[in-house]
């Protein structure tokens, strides 16, 4: 019979020591709900902090039928070679059950069987922007076990891609040609943020639609970032079917991530995301300590009541309810 939780020692030895099983129960700890659960995980990222932060962060995101998890199952099949490459595919979660999909790992097929590759689909567990709350804590669990290519690929929904660009050293945007208008479906902070877009499903269109979706995206780009001075976003083409591309795009985000680190702007972009993080943390665990209040148990329903009736108004109530809790 498996113990259901391991002793710090053996989750920080196991994780390190890149045994998958034992990282994939970390993962679960870090991703638990249980109070006990969630201060074992903080002592485990503590004591793993010193074996993170080696890996390439890597965004993936589109608009949904792109042809993201087809992308990556070829993009990551071309880097195990030389790498060990953990996909991070946040999954979306239902409203009215909680329940995912969580199918990346059925689409990638042939990644999933790659010694040098890991995949855990996560949950969103309705969170903002579709991506799990403990994306970051994965990606820190993942780096310690030795992997230096981390992917993060988006549900390509909502704010999903501003929550991951704020987590990751590159953020490509892929997109598909032939579509009409080539700039439908995509808003314009989202250009803003890509480092690279790739035309996916290239060996699908005919090469005049291909180059027309280029060159529109090319001048989107040009239009949006001509006050960056320090990078140039690329247009690049590609066909995760066929794995064609894949090696230019790999080529350009090794070259974006040497430059930023020549001109000191990669750690101080990865510090500025920590400070991002601790904030983000305060926020989700008071509201955390907030909601599992006893007196606000009691009161919360009545309150709600009421506003449901018309006879208190949300912001008041909600005034009366921080007020109790500033009591303690």
């Amino acid at each position: 019979m498996i113990k259901s939780r391991l002793s710090l020692d053996e989750y920080e030895k196991g994780v390190t020591g890149g045994d998958r099983v034992i990282l994939s129960r970390a993962i679960t700890l870090i991703e638990s709900t249980l109070v006990k659960d969630q201060e074992l995980g903080s002592q485990l990222l503590d004591r793993l902090l010193p074996h993170t932060g080696n890996s390439v962060r890597i965004g993936i995101t589109g608009i949904p039928g792109v042809g993201k998890s087809t992308f990556i199952e070829s993009f990551g099949g071309m880097l195990t070679p030389d790498n060990k490459v953990a996909v991070l595919a946040i999954d979306p979660s239902s409203e009215k059950t909680r329940g995912s999909i969580l199918g990346d790992k059925t689409r990638m097929t042939e990644l999933s069987r790659n010694p040098n590759a890991y995949i855990r689909p996560s949950p969103t567990a309705t969170n903002l922007g579709g991506v799990a709350s403990r994306t970051r804590e994965v990606m820190l669990l993942c780096e310690a076990a030795g992997f230096n290519i981390i992917l993060i690929e988006t549900v390509g929904v909502g704010q999903s891609e501003t929550v991951v660009k704020g987590m990751v050293d590159f953020f490509l945007l892929l997109m598909i040609a032939g579509a009409g208008d080539e700039m439908q479906g995509i808003k314009k902070g989202i250009v803003e943020m890509a480092d690279t877009i790739a035309i996916n499903k290239d060996d699908a269109a005919d090469s005049s639609s291909v180059q027309q979706a280029r060159e529109a995206y090319q001048q989107a780009l040009h239009i949006l970032n001509s006050d960056n001075t320090t990078w140039t976003p690329k247009v690049v083409t590609c066909s995760g079917l066929t794995g064609g591309g894949m090696e230019d795009i790999w080529a350009i985000i090794q070259k974006y991530v040497q430059e930023r680190k020549n001109n000191g702007q990669f750690e101080a972009y990865r510090a500025e995301q920590h400070l991002k993080w601790m904030h983000e943390s305060i926020s989700s665990l008071l509201k955390a300590d907030f909601y599992s209040n006893p007196k606000i148990l009691k009161a919360l329903p009545k309150l709600e009541q009421a506003i449901q009736n018309g006879k208190k108004h949300p912001i008041q109530a909600a005034r009366e309810l921080i007020a109790l809790f500033r009591k303690g």
